[in-house]
């Protein structure tokens, strides 16, 4: 039963976004407004480019306080190699390739490779519990 239920419907679709042209310390604070550690980082189309996280940021502002100059770009930090998920996956799936790859969530990107949302653990545990068959109240 569970092969049949997609995480399309338990995803997160509004998420903060950044681009490869945003101002480092403006990302930091989109971070902190949101009260999330990473954002996906899109073009101008929505397509995924990379990953940015609050390690990037603190590294890169080590780096630039040694340096004399804290700033800089998402293009500076960011990590273009990011394992994605495609829409239409099924939760099991999912499942398999987060415990799989030891991820705690993963971008959801269509068949062009645009951002659609977010898959987490916690999403997946969601699914499952919503689909769970209740058990029969024992007869008195």
């Amino acid at each position: 039963m569970f092969r049949s239920i997609l995480i399309d419907d338990f995803m997160t679709r509004n998420l903060a976004t950044a681009t490869e042209e945003m101002d480092l310390l403006s990302l930091v604070d989109l971070l902190l407004r949101r009260g999330i550690s990473g954002a996906p980082v899109v073009d101008g189309s929505g397509h995924l480019i990379g990953m940015v996280s609050e390690h990037d940021c603190l590294k890169a502002i080590l780096v630039g306080t040694y340096q004399g100059e804290v700033g800089g770009s998402v293009a500076d930090v960011l990590t273009t190699s990011v394992e994605t998920i495609r829409l239409g996956t099924s939760i099991v799936e999912a499942a398999n390739q987060m415990v799989t790859s030891g991820r705690r969530r993963l971008p959801v990107v269509d068949h062009e490779n645009r951002l659609i949302g977010q898959i987490s653990r916690s999403d997946l545990l969601r699914a499952v519990r919503a689909y769970e068959i209740p058990e029969e109240e024992p007869a008195h």
